[in-house]
């Protein structure tokens, strides 16, 4: 007669995925080279569409402050979402 320790359910002892760990060496030093540039392309990204707009809405300098600090905040956004040991699918 089988043991109840026999027959295992489907159910894992843990659902929580296991953090992200870098593939090789050159991963960190990578991504050390790539997140300046992530943070100064979102700024830039705001501050043209920004600079755009009031251009032709003859609005200086509202919407070029405004993109510039949404295009700050997405940017700072991605550098945190893409450091290591940092959780990329928290809420809020």
């Amino acid at each position: 007669m089988p043991s109840p320790s026999d027959h295992k359910s489907d159910e894992s002892p843990s659902t929580a995925p296991a953090p992200k760990k870098p593939k090789d060496f050159a991963s960190l030093p990578a991504l050390a080279l790539e997140l300046p540039f992530t943070l100064v392309g979102a700024i830039a990204v705001g501050v043209a569409m920004g600079y755009f707009l009031d251009r032709w809405l003859h609005t200086k300098p509202w919407f070029t402050l405004i993109f510039g600090a949404l295009g700050f905040f997405a940017g700072v956004r991605e550098v945190l979402r893409r450091l290591p040991g940092g959780n990329g699918n928290q809420s809020g």
